[in-house]
């Protein structure tokens, strides 16, 4: 039961586009095309996973025991980077189709600070559910990386559609472009605020 709250909480009540504003960048920059968007979001979804689980076990085993945590930051950006050249290269290798479809999204993540924000949350941030708040275990944590990318990926496949469906339409010449987009983000945000009393 505890997997599923937090898997409901973090695609649809703890949006980490629409509710808590990190990744933005990307978000409004690749969701101009569904087929951008759906390569994007599964570069994250892949990232977020690996980099959280891999900052998860460095943080416990590493930083922690040794007092290091205040290296937190510099470290998890320096994972986050190596991890996606690493990734980069074994596709590479492995499968150059995927590499190729990926194309520039892999370097892009890198900079997406939602990758970093899923990490610093997992070993920072207290969870409450039910009436005891405790830190995330290895599984929970894994969970919850992989449901924050879905709910990601979900938000960004949604406002492609949306910015494909806008550029068919007729919009006033002072909402075109960015203000246009904005505003719909802001209506989405508002539409997943819907789903706060579930959890």
């Amino acid at each position: 039961m505890e997997y599923l709250l937090i898997i409901i909480s973090a695609i649809f009540v703890n949006n980490i586009v629409l509710a808590q504003f990190l990744g933005i960048c990307p978000f409004l920059g690749v969701s101009n095309k569904l087929s951008t968007a759906g390569g994007m979001s599964l570069a994250v979804c892949f990232v977020i996973t690996l980099a959280t689980v891999v900052t998860y076990l460095i943080n416990q085993y590493l930083l922690v025991p040794f007092g290091l945590t205040f290296l937190q930051t510099i470290a998890f950006i320096l994972v986050i980077a190596a991890l996606v050249q690493m990734v980069e290269i074994v596709l590479k290798k492995v499968s150059p189709s995927l590499y190729l479809a990926l194309g520039i999204f892999l370097p892009l993540i890198t900079t997406n600070c939602a990758v970093l924000g899923v990490a610093i949350n997992v070993v920072t941030k207290e969870f409450t559910f039910g009436d005891a708040a405790h830190m995330l275990g290895l599984g929970e944590a894994t969970v919850y990386a992989f449901a924050t990318s879905l709910g990601y990926g979900l938000a960004m496949v949604l406002f492609a559609g949306i910015r494909e469906h806008l550029a068919l339409n007729e919009v006033p010449k002072a909402f075109k472009g960015l203000p246009i987009a904005l505003i719909s983000v802001g209506i989405m945000a508002l539409a997943f605020l819907g789903f706060s009393g579930i959890v």
